[in-house]
Protein backbone atom coordinates (compact mmCIF):
# COMPACT_ATOMS: atom_id res chain seq x y z
CA UNK A 1 0.00 0.00 0.00
CA UNK A 2 1.48 3.69 -1.22
CA UNK A 3 2.17 5.67 2.47
CA UNK A 4 1.42 8.96 1.21
CA UNK A 5 2.85 10.79 4.79
CA UNK A 6 6.12 9.61 3.14
CA UNK A 7 5.10 10.84 -0.09
CA UNK A 8 4.33 14.47 1.15
CA UNK A 9 7.27 14.10 3.60
CA UNK A 10 9.95 13.36 0.76
CA UNK A 11 8.08 16.20 -1.24
CA UNK A 12 9.18 18.78 1.67
CA UNK A 13 12.77 18.02 1.18
CA UNK A 14 13.09 19.65 -2.29
CA UNK A 15 11.80 23.25 -1.76
CA UNK A 16 11.38 25.36 -5.37
CA UNK A 17 14.10 27.62 -6.42
CA UNK A 18 14.13 30.36 -9.09
CA UNK A 19 12.12 30.44 -11.80
CA UNK A 20 9.82 27.27 -11.00
CA UNK A 21 9.14 29.31 -7.37
CA UNK A 22 5.68 28.21 -6.88
CA UNK A 23 5.13 26.01 -9.39
CA UNK A 24 6.24 21.89 -9.36
CA UNK A 25 9.06 21.09 -10.75
CA UNK A 26 9.17 18.30 -14.21
CA UNK A 27 10.40 15.92 -11.44
CA UNK A 28 7.60 16.38 -8.78
CA UNK A 29 5.09 16.89 -11.18
CA UNK A 30 6.74 12.78 -12.97
CA UNK A 31 6.28 11.87 -9.06
CA UNK A 32 2.56 12.30 -8.98
CA UNK A 33 2.16 10.94 -12.24
CA UNK A 34 3.37 7.79 -11.07
CA UNK A 35 1.64 7.93 -8.27
CA UNK A 36 -1.37 8.36 -9.57
CA UNK A 37 -1.59 5.96 -12.09
CA UNK A 38 -0.59 3.72 -9.14
CA UNK A 39 -3.41 4.78 -7.52
CA UNK A 40 -5.87 4.37 -10.38
CA UNK A 41 -4.93 1.03 -10.94
CA UNK A 42 -5.32 -0.22 -7.33
CA UNK A 43 -8.40 0.89 -7.66
CA UNK A 44 -9.00 -1.28 -9.91
CA UNK A 45 -8.24 -4.37 -8.16
CA UNK A 46 -11.61 -7.06 -7.23
CA UNK A 47 -11.96 -7.16 -3.68
CA UNK A 48 -13.53 -9.33 -1.15
CA UNK A 49 -16.42 -6.96 -0.79
CA UNK A 50 -17.29 -6.63 -4.55
CA UNK A 51 -20.49 -8.20 -5.42
CA UNK A 52 -20.89 -9.94 -8.69
CA UNK A 53 -21.91 -7.31 -10.64
CA UNK A 54 -18.63 -4.52 -9.46
CA UNK A 55 -16.35 -7.35 -10.48
CA UNK A 56 -17.98 -7.37 -14.03
CA UNK A 57 -17.68 -4.12 -14.34
CA UNK A 58 -14.66 -3.73 -13.32
CA UNK A 59 -13.81 -6.96 -15.45
CA UNK A 60 -15.40 -4.98 -18.82
CA UNK A 61 -13.32 -1.99 -18.47
CA UNK A 62 -9.97 -3.98 -18.11
CA UNK A 63 -10.88 -4.48 -21.90
CA UNK A 64 -11.26 -0.46 -22.56
CA UNK A 65 -9.16 0.58 -25.41
CA UNK A 66 -8.41 3.80 -24.99
CA UNK A 67 -7.24 4.48 -28.36
CA UNK A 68 -10.31 3.29 -30.08
CA UNK A 69 -12.45 5.70 -27.66
CA UNK A 70 -10.56 9.15 -28.25
CA UNK A 71 -10.97 7.90 -32.03
CA UNK A 72 -14.47 9.03 -31.62
CA UNK A 73 -13.85 12.55 -30.19
CA UNK A 74 -13.83 15.05 -33.58
CA UNK A 75 -10.53 16.32 -34.71
CA UNK A 76 -7.05 14.95 -33.79
CA UNK A 77 -5.39 15.15 -30.19
CA UNK A 78 -2.83 16.96 -30.48
CA UNK A 79 -2.93 20.56 -29.47
CA UNK A 80 -4.40 23.44 -31.08
CA UNK A 81 -2.68 26.00 -32.67
CA UNK A 82 -5.41 29.55 -33.82
CA UNK A 83 -4.91 29.38 -37.07
CA UNK A 84 -5.54 25.94 -37.28
CA UNK A 85 -9.04 26.97 -36.30
CA UNK A 86 -12.25 27.40 -39.27
CA UNK A 87 -15.74 27.93 -39.07
CA UNK A 88 -16.61 24.61 -40.77
CA UNK A 89 -14.94 21.84 -42.03
CA UNK A 90 -11.86 21.75 -39.63
CA UNK A 91 -10.42 18.92 -38.31
CA UNK A 92 -8.53 20.90 -35.07
CA UNK A 93 -10.06 18.96 -32.10
CA UNK A 94 -13.33 20.50 -30.96
CA UNK A 95 -13.03 19.70 -27.13
CA UNK A 96 -10.30 22.56 -26.71
CA UNK A 97 -11.91 25.60 -26.53
CA UNK A 98 -9.20 27.51 -26.00
CA UNK A 99 -6.77 29.39 -27.61
CA UNK A 100 -9.70 31.37 -29.33
CA UNK A 101 -9.75 33.00 -32.86
CA UNK A 102 -12.97 34.34 -32.59
CA UNK A 103 -12.96 36.43 -29.86
CA UNK A 104 -16.38 38.15 -30.83
CA UNK A 105 -17.86 35.01 -30.59
CA UNK A 106 -16.39 34.34 -26.56
CA UNK A 107 -17.61 38.06 -26.37
CA UNK A 108 -21.31 36.99 -27.48
CA UNK A 109 -21.13 34.53 -24.86
CA UNK A 110 -20.35 36.25 -22.21
CA UNK A 111 -22.81 39.17 -23.50
CA UNK A 112 -25.86 36.35 -23.22
CA UNK A 113 -24.99 34.77 -19.84
CA UNK A 114 -25.44 38.64 -18.55
CA UNK A 115 -28.33 39.82 -20.17
CA UNK A 116 -29.70 36.20 -18.61
CA UNK A 117 -33.62 36.84 -17.39
CA UNK A 118 -36.72 34.46 -16.76
CA UNK A 119 -40.31 34.84 -17.70
CA UNK A 120 -41.44 34.43 -14.29
CA UNK A 121 -40.06 37.73 -13.13
CA UNK A 122 -42.23 39.74 -15.14
CA UNK A 123 -45.26 40.89 -13.35
CA UNK A 124 -48.47 40.10 -15.46
CA UNK A 125 -51.36 41.45 -12.97
CA UNK A 126 -52.34 44.41 -14.95
CA UNK A 127 -52.22 42.47 -18.72
CA UNK A 128 -54.71 39.82 -16.93
CA UNK A 129 -57.02 42.75 -15.55
CA UNK A 130 -56.75 44.15 -18.94
CA UNK A 131 -57.53 41.05 -21.12
CA UNK A 132 -60.51 40.15 -18.71
CA UNK A 133 -61.73 43.67 -19.42
CA UNK A 134 -64.51 43.63 -22.08
CA UNK A 135 -63.73 47.35 -22.92
CA UNK A 136 -59.90 47.12 -21.99
CA UNK A 137 -58.45 46.57 -25.52
CA UNK A 138 -59.89 47.02 -29.27
CA UNK A 139 -60.47 44.29 -31.22
CA UNK A 140 -57.68 45.15 -33.63
CA UNK A 141 -55.22 45.55 -30.69
CA UNK A 142 -56.49 41.43 -29.07
CA UNK A 143 -55.54 40.17 -32.66
CA UNK A 144 -52.42 41.78 -32.83
CA UNK A 145 -51.46 39.94 -29.36
CA UNK A 146 -52.77 36.81 -29.68
CA UNK A 147 -51.72 36.35 -33.92
CA UNK A 148 -48.21 37.39 -32.34
CA UNK A 149 -48.37 34.81 -29.76
CA UNK A 150 -49.35 32.61 -31.83
CA UNK A 151 -46.23 32.49 -34.58
CA UNK A 152 -43.99 33.12 -31.82
CA UNK A 153 -44.90 30.68 -29.87
CA UNK A 154 -43.86 27.92 -32.25
CA UNK A 155 -41.28 29.97 -34.60
CA UNK A 156 -38.57 30.05 -31.55
CA UNK A 157 -38.80 26.25 -31.02
CA UNK A 158 -38.55 25.85 -34.84
CA UNK A 159 -35.19 28.11 -34.79
CA UNK A 160 -33.93 25.98 -31.40
CA UNK A 161 -34.80 22.57 -33.03
CA UNK A 162 -32.87 24.24 -36.22
CA UNK A 163 -29.99 24.75 -33.32
CA UNK A 164 -29.77 22.07 -31.28
CA UNK A 165 -29.72 19.32 -34.31
CA UNK A 166 -28.21 20.47 -37.28
CA UNK A 167 -26.08 24.20 -36.98
CA UNK A 168 -24.41 22.85 -33.68
CA UNK A 169 -22.99 19.98 -35.38
CA UNK A 170 -21.73 21.18 -38.47
CA UNK A 171 -20.37 24.82 -37.10
CA UNK A 172 -16.60 23.03 -36.31
CA UNK A 173 -15.34 25.66 -33.62
CA UNK A 174 -15.52 25.67 -29.74
CA UNK A 175 -16.15 29.40 -29.58
CA UNK A 176 -18.67 29.74 -31.12
CA UNK A 177 -20.56 26.67 -30.43
CA UNK A 178 -20.46 27.55 -26.86
CA UNK A 179 -22.60 30.59 -28.06
CA UNK A 180 -24.98 28.45 -29.86
CA UNK A 181 -25.95 26.19 -26.49
CA UNK A 182 -25.80 29.53 -25.27
CA UNK A 183 -28.37 30.77 -27.74
CA UNK A 184 -30.66 27.12 -28.17
CA UNK A 185 -30.81 27.57 -23.76
CA UNK A 186 -32.30 31.54 -24.95
CA UNK A 187 -34.61 30.04 -27.32
CA UNK A 188 -36.17 27.68 -24.92
CA UNK A 189 -36.95 30.74 -22.22
CA UNK A 190 -38.45 32.49 -25.06
CA UNK A 191 -40.17 29.00 -25.95
CA UNK A 192 -41.18 29.43 -21.81
CA UNK A 193 -42.01 33.11 -22.09
CA UNK A 194 -44.68 32.84 -24.70
CA UNK A 195 -46.59 30.02 -22.58
CA UNK A 196 -46.38 31.97 -20.07
CA UNK A 197 -48.22 34.62 -21.29
CA UNK A 198 -50.50 32.44 -22.94
CA UNK A 199 -51.25 31.00 -19.75
CA UNK A 200 -51.32 34.07 -17.56
CA UNK A 201 -54.23 35.62 -20.00
CA UNK A 202 -56.36 32.42 -20.18
CA UNK A 203 -55.93 32.01 -23.99
CA UNK A 204 -57.13 29.22 -25.58
CA UNK A 205 -53.35 27.34 -25.70
CA UNK A 206 -54.92 25.13 -28.77
CA UNK A 207 -55.43 27.75 -30.48
CA UNK A 208 -52.73 29.68 -30.30
CA UNK A 209 -50.24 26.91 -30.50
CA UNK A 210 -52.09 25.72 -33.83
CA UNK A 211 -51.86 28.89 -35.02
CA UNK A 212 -48.15 27.80 -37.41
CA UNK A 213 -50.96 25.30 -39.16
CA UNK A 214 -54.39 26.84 -39.56
CA UNK A 215 -53.69 30.74 -40.15
CA UNK A 216 -51.78 31.64 -43.58
CA UNK A 217 -49.51 34.47 -42.59
CA UNK A 218 -48.40 32.56 -39.67
CA UNK A 219 -48.10 29.23 -41.56
CA UNK A 220 -46.18 30.48 -45.00
CA UNK A 221 -43.22 32.07 -42.44
CA UNK A 222 -42.90 29.20 -40.54
CA UNK A 223 -42.92 26.86 -43.93
CA UNK A 224 -40.75 29.07 -45.44
CA UNK A 225 -38.29 28.74 -42.88
CA UNK A 226 -38.63 25.27 -42.28
CA UNK A 227 -37.72 24.32 -46.16
CA UNK A 228 -34.36 25.80 -45.21
CA UNK A 229 -33.72 23.02 -42.48
CA UNK A 230 -34.68 19.93 -43.99
CA UNK A 231 -31.41 19.21 -45.80
CA UNK A 232 -29.23 20.41 -42.80
CA UNK A 233 -31.22 18.16 -40.48
CA UNK A 234 -30.98 15.15 -41.87
CA UNK A 235 -28.00 12.99 -39.66
CA UNK A 236 -26.26 11.62 -42.14
CA UNK A 237 -25.53 15.42 -44.15
CA UNK A 238 -22.16 16.34 -43.93
CA UNK A 239 -20.34 19.82 -44.90
CA UNK A 240 -16.68 19.38 -46.65
CA UNK A 241 -18.09 19.61 -50.71
CA UNK A 242 -19.09 23.06 -52.60
CA UNK A 243 -22.77 21.70 -52.64
CA UNK A 244 -23.26 21.27 -48.78
CA UNK A 245 -21.35 23.99 -48.01
CA UNK A 246 -23.84 25.79 -49.45
CA UNK A 247 -26.33 24.73 -48.04
CA UNK A 248 -25.43 25.50 -45.38
CA UNK A 249 -24.62 28.82 -45.59
CA UNK A 250 -28.38 28.94 -47.15
CA UNK A 251 -29.27 27.64 -43.86
CA UNK A 252 -27.80 30.18 -41.99
CA UNK A 253 -28.76 33.37 -43.89
CA UNK A 254 -32.16 31.54 -44.01
CA UNK A 255 -32.04 31.50 -40.46
CA UNK A 256 -30.25 34.35 -39.08
CA UNK A 257 -30.88 37.16 -41.64
CA UNK A 258 -34.49 36.41 -42.21
CA UNK A 259 -36.60 34.22 -40.08
CA UNK A 260 -34.59 36.04 -36.61
CA UNK A 261 -33.01 39.13 -38.77
CA UNK A 262 -36.75 40.03 -40.22
CA UNK A 263 -39.89 37.43 -39.42
CA UNK A 264 -39.96 38.82 -36.04
CA UNK A 265 -39.89 42.56 -36.20
CA UNK A 266 -43.46 43.08 -37.39
CA UNK A 267 -44.34 41.21 -34.50
CA UNK A 268 -41.99 43.16 -32.02
CA UNK A 269 -42.89 46.21 -33.14
CA UNK A 270 -46.32 46.01 -32.69
CA UNK A 271 -46.39 44.42 -29.37
CA UNK A 272 -43.91 46.92 -27.82
CA UNK A 273 -45.86 49.90 -29.88
CA UNK A 274 -48.62 48.27 -27.46
CA UNK A 275 -46.54 48.76 -24.18
CA UNK A 276 -45.82 52.38 -24.94
CA UNK A 277 -48.95 53.06 -24.80
CA UNK A 278 -48.99 51.38 -21.53
CA UNK A 279 -51.13 48.50 -22.45
CA UNK A 280 -50.23 44.86 -22.13
CA UNK A 281 -46.96 46.33 -19.97
CA UNK A 282 -45.70 42.78 -19.20
CA UNK A 283 -45.99 40.69 -22.37
CA UNK A 284 -44.05 44.01 -23.99
CA UNK A 285 -41.38 43.66 -21.24
CA UNK A 286 -40.83 40.04 -22.16
CA UNK A 287 -40.98 40.85 -25.83
CA UNK A 288 -38.51 44.11 -25.24
CA UNK A 289 -36.17 41.09 -23.37
CA UNK A 290 -36.49 38.79 -25.93
CA UNK A 291 -35.51 41.16 -28.71
CA UNK A 292 -32.30 42.31 -27.39
CA UNK A 293 -31.58 38.49 -27.11
CA UNK A 294 -32.92 37.98 -30.70
CA UNK A 295 -30.67 41.14 -31.63
CA UNK A 296 -27.56 38.95 -30.24
CA UNK A 297 -28.84 36.09 -32.36
CA UNK A 298 -28.56 38.15 -35.90
CA UNK A 299 -25.17 40.22 -35.34
CA UNK A 300 -23.76 36.22 -34.13
CA UNK A 301 -25.09 35.23 -37.43
CA UNK A 302 -24.18 37.58 -39.43
CA UNK A 303 -20.45 37.18 -37.90
CA UNK A 304 -20.34 33.72 -38.61
CA UNK A 305 -21.72 33.69 -42.08
CA UNK A 306 -19.08 36.66 -43.39
CA UNK A 307 -16.42 34.66 -41.64
CA UNK A 308 -17.51 31.71 -43.66
CA UNK A 309 -17.30 33.92 -46.34
CA UNK A 310 -14.04 34.77 -45.68
CA UNK A 311 -12.62 31.37 -45.27
CA UNK A 312 -14.38 29.77 -48.24
CA UNK A 313 -14.28 33.32 -50.84
CA UNK A 314 -14.95 30.26 -53.77
CA UNK A 315 -18.56 29.56 -52.20
CA UNK A 316 -20.12 33.04 -52.29
CA UNK A 317 -20.68 33.39 -55.98
CA UNK A 318 -23.27 34.96 -58.45
CA UNK A 319 -25.62 31.99 -58.04
CA UNK A 320 -25.44 31.92 -54.32
CA UNK A 321 -25.00 35.68 -54.18
CA UNK A 322 -28.43 36.23 -56.51
CA UNK A 323 -29.87 33.17 -54.09
CA UNK A 324 -29.61 34.91 -50.90
CA UNK A 325 -30.78 38.14 -52.03
CA UNK A 326 -33.85 36.61 -53.07
CA UNK A 327 -34.17 34.65 -50.06
CA UNK A 328 -34.11 38.53 -48.18
CA UNK A 329 -36.94 39.61 -50.50
CA UNK A 330 -38.99 36.88 -50.02
CA UNK A 331 -38.99 37.14 -46.41
CA UNK A 332 -39.91 40.71 -46.56
CA UNK A 333 -42.28 40.39 -48.82
CA UNK A 334 -44.00 37.44 -46.68
CA UNK A 335 -43.36 39.80 -43.51
CA UNK A 336 -45.38 42.51 -45.49
CA UNK A 337 -48.09 40.11 -45.67
CA UNK A 338 -48.18 39.40 -42.10
CA UNK A 339 -48.19 42.89 -41.51
CA UNK A 340 -51.08 43.39 -43.65
CA UNK A 341 -52.92 40.67 -42.35
CA UNK A 342 -52.28 41.44 -38.50
CA UNK A 343 -53.57 45.39 -38.62
CA UNK A 344 -55.86 45.66 -41.78
CA UNK A 345 -56.89 49.22 -40.27
CA UNK A 346 -54.34 52.00 -38.49
CA UNK A 347 -53.68 50.81 -34.76
CA UNK A 348 -51.52 51.79 -31.95
CA UNK A 349 -50.23 54.91 -34.23
CA UNK A 350 -48.87 52.99 -37.48
CA UNK A 351 -50.45 51.08 -39.82
CA UNK A 352 -49.13 48.44 -42.79
CA UNK A 353 -47.82 51.02 -45.04
CA UNK A 354 -45.78 52.16 -42.32
CA UNK A 355 -44.94 48.20 -41.10
CA UNK A 356 -43.83 48.22 -44.77
CA UNK A 357 -41.37 51.06 -44.70
CA UNK A 358 -40.04 49.78 -42.01
CA UNK A 359 -39.65 46.05 -43.16
CA UNK A 360 -37.98 47.22 -46.29
CA UNK A 361 -35.75 49.58 -44.19
CA UNK A 362 -34.65 46.50 -42.53
CA UNK A 363 -33.97 44.42 -45.34
CA UNK A 364 -31.91 46.90 -46.80
CA UNK A 365 -29.64 46.69 -43.53
CA UNK A 366 -29.48 42.61 -44.12
CA UNK A 367 -28.29 42.86 -47.52
CA UNK A 368 -25.52 45.13 -46.81
CA UNK A 369 -24.51 43.37 -43.80
CA UNK A 370 -23.78 40.19 -45.69
CA UNK A 371 -22.05 42.61 -48.76
CA UNK A 372 -25.13 42.15 -51.08
CA UNK A 373 -27.04 45.33 -52.86
CA UNK A 374 -29.51 46.82 -51.06
CA UNK A 375 -33.41 46.72 -52.78
CA UNK A 376 -34.74 49.24 -51.62
CA UNK A 377 -33.31 52.19 -51.95
CA UNK A 378 -34.30 55.67 -50.11
CA UNK A 379 -36.62 53.89 -47.20
CA UNK A 380 -35.80 55.20 -43.98
CA UNK A 381 -37.05 53.82 -40.45
CA UNK A 382 -40.47 55.48 -39.37
CA UNK A 383 -39.84 54.06 -35.96
CA UNK A 384 -36.67 54.82 -34.35
CA UNK A 385 -37.92 54.54 -31.31
CA UNK A 386 -37.52 50.50 -31.49
CA UNK A 387 -33.76 51.05 -31.70
CA UNK A 388 -33.83 53.07 -28.42
CA UNK A 389 -35.91 50.25 -26.79
CA UNK A 390 -32.99 47.96 -27.04
CA UNK A 391 -30.89 49.90 -25.46
CA UNK A 392 -32.76 50.58 -22.27
CA UNK A 393 -30.96 49.37 -19.25
CA UNK A 394 -32.33 45.69 -18.20
CA UNK A 395 -31.45 46.43 -14.43
CA UNK A 396 -33.78 49.70 -14.59
CA UNK A 397 -37.10 47.46 -16.06
CA UNK A 398 -36.28 44.02 -13.45
CA UNK A 399 -36.22 46.69 -10.74
CA UNK A 400 -39.76 48.48 -11.40
CA UNK A 401 -41.68 44.97 -12.46
CA UNK A 402 -39.84 41.87 -10.93
CA UNK A 403 -42.05 39.85 -8.72
CA UNK A 404 -39.16 37.30 -7.29
CA UNK A 405 -35.65 37.05 -7.19
CA UNK A 406 -32.80 34.47 -8.91
CA UNK A 407 -31.99 31.51 -6.55
CA UNK A 408 -28.56 31.47 -6.33
CA UNK A 409 -26.48 27.98 -6.88
CA UNK A 410 -25.86 28.25 -3.06
CA UNK A 411 -29.04 28.68 -2.34
CA UNK A 412 -30.80 25.98 -4.11
CA UNK A 413 -31.88 22.98 -2.09
CA UNK A 414 -30.88 19.85 -3.41
CA UNK A 415 -32.89 17.24 -1.22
Amino acid sequence: MLSWDEFDKEDAAEPAKGANAGHASEAAMDKLDSAGGAAALEARAVTSSDSAAIIRAKAALDKLDVAEGLAELEGSAARVAVDEKRMINCRADLNQLVPFKYDWAWQKYLDGCANHWMPQEVNMNADIALWKNPEGLTDDERRIVMRNLGFFSTADSLVANNLALAVYRLITNPECRQYILRQAFEEAIHTHAYQYCIESLGMDEGEIFNMYHEIPSVAKKAAWGLKYTRAISDPKFETGTDETDKELLRNLIGYYCVLEGIFFYCGFTQILSMGRRNKMTGVAEQFQYILRDESMHLNFGIDVINQIKIENPHLWDAELKEEASQMILQGTQLEIEYARDTMPRGVLGMNAAMMEDYLKFIANRRLSQIGLKEEYPGTTNPFPWMSEIMDLKKEKNFFETRVIEYQTGGALSWD
